[in-house]
């Protein structure tokens, strides 16, 4: 694309919409037909695109969000069956992340004017190749979209409908010239699915609420839009206002803090089709203001649309407790929900980021549960780009719209690495080279991760601990209080020292794998002195400073402790787990360790009833509140129905979702033996309280899976190996079986720990 010196083109005189940029063209005559046309398509801002009226694709939001100051992707499309004889290329262009409202603190936006930027080349049969590409040829006018935005919602006259401009020989008045915009990025493919239409619901509840507005129920929180068919008064406007919960009976929407989430729909008099295409919502519950029928009418003429990358799942687990189920699927969805382009933190509110420390936690999950690897890698670019452009720093959210802001709060820019959210830069590729084996993702990675990890080393003080500067800590502990998110039980500098030495060992092993001698054994040395900093300052007479859950599962987890202390370090972390009633007591930095520092040392039947402790707070919790996705806080509805009094209260967030990475391997028992399941280690971990699971995995080397079922006799264990690698079956007092590919099905013995129980069925 950039070979041939495309254009973005704006309007001189942009309507008050989204604008529409049109283009007829005769295809070459003398050349014999067409035997191939590609559409290739950007734009500074996101872009639909049709071709004789006809949609050139089913994506949605092209070309996405990316660092916009250093480059952009495009799109190729292939057209060939849309192309006549005389034609019109047709694209609407949305202000999307490029200049929609982003951050709930003001910032500055990417640009002033929306542009598009298309090369449809045309190949005859003669090998002759014809090329329209956006230049001032092209004509833009008004749409019936008067205005969109992510978070306050999209606006439709249907009134201004007209599809005429679609086509050839359309001629209008008010139709006005366009301008070429300049671009100083690089424009490069997507390497990435695009975001699609993944699903649709039809409302499950219709009712009126106390006010008397219309409200329906689509039975789970999603992320997209409502498609309404409805026919009412020319003028009419329809009104759709969304959220994900309700208080008292009508639409909770204090939540979104100052996203409006509100589309409009003006009536044309006939049979109008509204689908807001430039807009998405996280909700549940829609009301609709100005319903121009029967309230019975809903049921049929109104659709929720479910939108997200279009991702295979590869990842699948069941077990014999129903609420484990819904948290499975309640992490799925909501993983769903936040990969819209980039991974996001919540899809709702004022916000809508890619929160580096989400991922931090959540990568290894989302690797399981569908394909994210080219996903992830396309988004660990601009990590890259951001922090090579903020002197090695990792910003706390990329794209990095947050260095924009007008008025900077403490925690919203990156002035400096923070830990864990920062380390994003190492843990992410680490994860994708665990779940794939593809060395190129961390060559690819490896700059990022140096950079990143000598930057954290520079801040370290001269005790050898990072316990200086801003730190997020364990954000979120669920005895911080609702406005101090960051007031968590653990010390941040405990936090961050661990992080720090994970991020060094991470960065010593991918060096090692890349061959990189010198910076392997420079961070072997810096790893080495953060272990012996951390063993020297906060490791003593059998407790680690600040004793609490958290600080346990990072040392335990990160290898920060010998043999011996591990064993007491278990005992220890079991100790707290019970003292609080099995309650789970960690936040952000805690939570995706602390099933597996419980089940590492020994203390499995710990792990278990901590998983399914169903009392606030818990991961069941929100289950049996009817929870359909993860929430942010673990208890964003309290008990009696009422939402948190937090200013931070969203109901689809999945970063304390990432024990389902635990529940996968552990409970499950399916985990990589080496990095991309060439070898697949076999070894379900079993506890009272589950009776049977399984999972499944679509590996790069093909379907593996594990399915175990237990009676107080024996364990029955079913495996599928993939062709082309070989597992390991690990079960306690056994030595380890290999097995080759195929199909297993093995009668173990029950755990001496399970024996003489009576299970609930």
């Amino acid at each position: 694309m950039t070979d041939l010196n495309a254009r973005f083109i704006a309007a001189d005189v942009e309507p008050d919409s989204a604008p529409l940029f049109r283009r007829d063209f005769v295809a070459e005559a003398g050349h014999g037909d067409v035997v191939s046309a590609t559409l290739s398509l950007s734009a500074l801002g996101v872009c639909e695109a049709w071709i004789n009226g006809v949609p050139v694709s089913n994506d949605l939001l092209t070309p996405g969000w990316t660092s916009y100051e250093w480059r952009l992707h495009y799109v190729d499309h292939d057209v060939t069956p849309l192309i006549k004889e005389r034609s019109t290329i047709g694209i609407a262009v949305g202000n999307g992340w490029y200049r929609g409202r982003l951050g709930w603190i003001e910032t500055q936006r990417y640009g002033d004017e929306v542009a598009a930027c298309a090369v449809l080349r045309i190949r005859f049969a003669d090998g002759h190749e014809q090329v329209i590409v956006t230049d001032e040829t092209w004509t833009v006018g008004p749409s019936a979209i008067t205005s969109n935005d992510f978070y306050d919602g999209q606006s439709i006259d249907a009134r201004r409908q007209d599809d005429r401009w679609k086509h050839p020989g359309f001629l209008d008045p008010s139709w006005g010239s366009v301008h070429a915009v300049p671009y100083d990025g690089q424009l490069t493919p997507d390497p990435v699915a695009p975001v699609r239409r993944v699903g649709e619901l039809k409302p499950k509840e219709v009712w009126r609420s106390p006010s008397g507005s219309v409200l329906v129920d689509f039975g789970e929180n999603i992320v997209g839009y409502l498609r309404v068919n409805v026919r009412g008064e020319s003028g009419a406007v329809l009104t759709a206002r969304h959220a994900e919960v309700l208080d008292n009976g009508e639409l909770a929407t204090r939540p979104l803090r100052t996203a409006v989430s509100t589309d409009r729909f003006t009536l044309s008099g006939g049979q109008d089709t509204f689908e807001p295409t430039f807009t998405f919502h996280g909700f549940r519950y829609a009301e609709l203001i100005g319903w121009p029928g029967d309230v019975g009418e809903v049921q049929d003429s109104v659709t929720a649309v479910v939108i997200s990358t279009d991702l295979p799942r590869t990842g699948h687990f069941e077990c014999s407790v129903p609420d484990l189920n819904q948290l499975h699927e309640n992490v799925v969805r909501g993983m769903r929900g936040n990969f819209i382009d980039i991974p996001t933190d919540c899809p709702q509110r004022d916000e809508r980021l890619g929160w580096t420390g989400d991922i931090s936690a959540f990568a290894p999950t989302a690797a399981y549960l569908f394909d994210v690897k080219d996903f992830l890698a396309d988004w660990l670019q601009d990590v890259a780009l951001e922090q090579s452009h903020h002197d090695g720093i990792v910003p706390y959210i990329v794209p990095d719209i947050l260095k924009y802001a007008s008025t900077p709060q403490e925690g919203a820019g990156a002035s400096e690495s923070a830990a864990f959210w920062s380390d994003a830069a190492v843990w992410v590729p680490w994860a994708l080279w665990e779940a794939y084996g593809d060395l190129r993702t961390l060559e690819a990675a490896f700059p990022s991760m140096l950079a990143h990890g000598r930057r954290v080393h520079s801040l370290l003080s001269p005790s050898g601990l990072w316990d200086t500067g801003f730190q997020f800590g364990d954000w979120l502990d669920p005895d911080a209080p609702a406005e101090h998110p960051g007031e968590a039980k653990a010390d941040p500098g405990v936090v961050a020292t661990a992080c720090a030495f994970r991020t060094a060992d991470r960065i010593r092993a991918a060096a090692e794998l890349l061959g990189r001698t010198s910076e392997a054994e420079e961070f072997a040395s810096y790893a080495l002195a953060l272990r012996t900093a951390f063993q020297r300052e906060y490791v003593q007479a059998e407790r680690i400073y600040s004793d609490c859950t958290t600080v346990y599962s990072l040392a335990i987890v990160f290898g920060l402790l010998d043999a011996e202390q591990q064993q007491w370090a278990g005992e220890r972390l079991a100790e707290l787990v019970e003292a609080s009633g099995f309650h789970i007591s960690t936040g952000f930095a805690g939570t995706p360790f602390i099933a597996d520092a419980l089940t590492s040392t020994g203390q499995t039947a710990t792990a278990y009833r901590l998983l399914l402790q169903r009392e606030c707070p818990s991961w069941l919790y929100p289950v049996t509140m009817g929870a359909t996705t993860i929430w942010e806080r673990w208890d964003s509805m309290l008990p009696d129905g009422s939402i948190n009094p937090g200013d931070m209260t969203s109901f689809n967030h999945y970063a304390l979702g990432a024990v389902v990475d635990w529940m996968h391997r552990v409970v499950g028992g399916l985990a990589p033996l080496t990095p991309g399941y060439g070898r697949i280690l076999i070894a379900p971990q079993i506890a009272e309280g589950i009776d049977w699971a399984r999972t499944s995995l679509q590996t790069p080397h093909g379907f593996a899976a594990v399915a175990w079922s237990l009676t107080n006799d024996d364990v029955t264990v079913e495996v599928t190996v993939p062709e082309g690698t070989s597992a390991v079956l690990r079960w306690p007092g056994n030595e380890d079986t290999e097995l080759a590919p195929g199909g297993h099905v093995l009668t173990l013995p029950t755990p001496l720990s399970l024996k003489g129980l009576t299970r609930q069925r």
